[in-house]
């Protein structure tokens, strides 16, 4: 009996010296961790492995938290990622104090890499592209993808698709007075007219209504689509200009509808309503949608937006997509740098905003099945990205806030789908 006796004490003694077997991997996301934008692309590596990876949102900057394996430890290791290993026991006990009612905070489970999609010509281009950039960086996969693919119906074999520095209506990004005479302009115009042709249309414009109805339907039907910088705007304006000729003569070889403001059909769009599109063709712009540069009053340095805050618990969605370790977030600017807030729809949620000047940056809607997110702005990390300017290195900005909402993106599709309340 006494042998019994002191063999519990030994054991008891050993549980509380001994260390606990680590049983999983945390991956803060707060001030902590030496490189937001890898811990992504360790996330997702998970989910390669089918295995099940748990989002902490709104604990320690939106933590993610994975059972441990070795090779899971040497991936963090390798991509100088910060983790700790916990115990069972901690694990659970974050999980219990994440799921107290008067906590803002919730635990999603992501359960499958996204297979995804970047729109893009196939012709170098003289500005390059933060999703591409970020995705390469965190060493996530995608696959480009242009206009013949949409075209001959590849889009539903992808989860997720990203637009970014790209004109849907036809008028080549509105670069006629600055570039017109450049050779990078004239290649993307003949690729346009040479697609358009083999697809059978007489116009570019034509052309690009097609592939955004295309990617409208994939949205339809429960895809994910996420647009930066002048794809966002000039998505919708094509959507509403459905029919109606509202490019010049330099662009598709006759003079615009001189009624064309007044045929506008914003029921069409995705997110922007009562907009006034710019019809002078030597003006660098779509659309009154973006704000004026000139005229918005702020310097680089005041140049900032916030993240709005949500319940965790109700409002899954938008706390996933605005995940973050700081709230305040350094403007950038873009063909298309920010939205007025009084030209956005009114069932269209806004994440991210400049309330003193009445600017969005940062909105998220669904349409049919599937959901959308508008960004504003070119570069999160160069302010004024000029044409023909070397791209960001991001191994400078491994903890860049804005670059950081667009990878909440990334994996926001791999989210099980009845933990999304709107």
């Amino acid at each position: 009996m006494k042998k019994l006796f002191r063999s519990l004490i030994l054991v008891g003694l050993l549980a509380i010296y001994l260390p606990a077997k680590a049983t999983y991997l945390l991956i803060p996301m707060d001030e902590t961790q030496k490189d937001h934008l890898k811990a992504y692309g360790v996330a997702y590596s998970f989910l390669t492995y089918d295995k099940e990876v748990e989002w902490l949102l709104n604990y320690k900057g939106g933590a993610f938290m994975a059972p441990h394996y070795d090779e899971f430890e040497k991936i963090c290791l390798l991509k100088g990622v910060s983790f700790d290993k916990i115990s069972d026991a901690k694990a659970q006990a974050i999980r219990d104090e994440i799921e107290n009612p008067v906590v803002n905070a919730s635990v999603v489970k992501l359960l499958t890499a996204p297979k995804i999609a970047v729109y893009s010509p196939k012709k170098a281009q003289p500005w390059d592209d933060a999703v591409t950039m970020v995705l390469t960086y965190a060493e996530i996969p995608y696959e480009t993808i242009f206009d013949d693919e949409v075209l001959d119906g590849k889009l539903p074999l992808y989860d997720w698709l990203h637009l970014h520095h790209e004109d849907f209506t036809g008028q080549y990004g509105k670069f006629y007075a600055s570039y017109r005479d450049a050779q990078w302009y004239k290649d993307q115009v003949a690729e346009a007219e040479g697609i358009a042709l083999k697809h059978g249309y007489t116009k570019v414009s034509q052309m690009k209504l097609a592939v955004v109805k295309k990617i409208r339907d994939f949205t339809l039907g429960g895809g994910f689509l996420f647009a930066m910088c002048s794809a966002t705007d000039s998505y919708d304006i094509a959507l509403a200009a459905d029919g109606v000729d509202i490019c010049e003569q330099m662009f598709d070889g006759d003079p615009a509808d001189p009624a064309a403001q007044s045929k506008l059909d914003y029921s069409k769009t995705f997110a922007f309503k009562d907009f006034k599109i710019e019809r002078n063709p030597y003006v660098y712009e779509y659309s009154n949608i973006d704000v004026n540069p000139a005229t918005r009053g702020v310097s680089e340095q005041n140049d900032v937006f916030v993240l709005n805050e949500f319940s965790a618990k109700w409002h899954v969605v938008p706390t996933i997509l605005t995940q973050n370790h700081q709230r305040v977030v350094k403007g950038f600017m873009g063909q298309t740098t920010a939205f007025r807030k009084e030209l956005v729809k009114s069932n269209v949620t806004i994440m991210g905003e400049n309330k003193s000047l009445n600017e969005v940056r940062y909105m998220h809607g669904t349409m049919g099945k599937g959901t959308w997110t508008f960004y504003g702005g070119h570069d999160p990390e160069d302010y004024r990205h000029m044409v023909g300017e070397p791209p960001t290195d991001l191994a400078l900005h491994p903890n860049s806030p804005g670059y950081r909402l667009i990878l909440n993106n990334i994996l926001f599709p791999s989210a099980k789908k009845e933990k999304q309340k709107t």
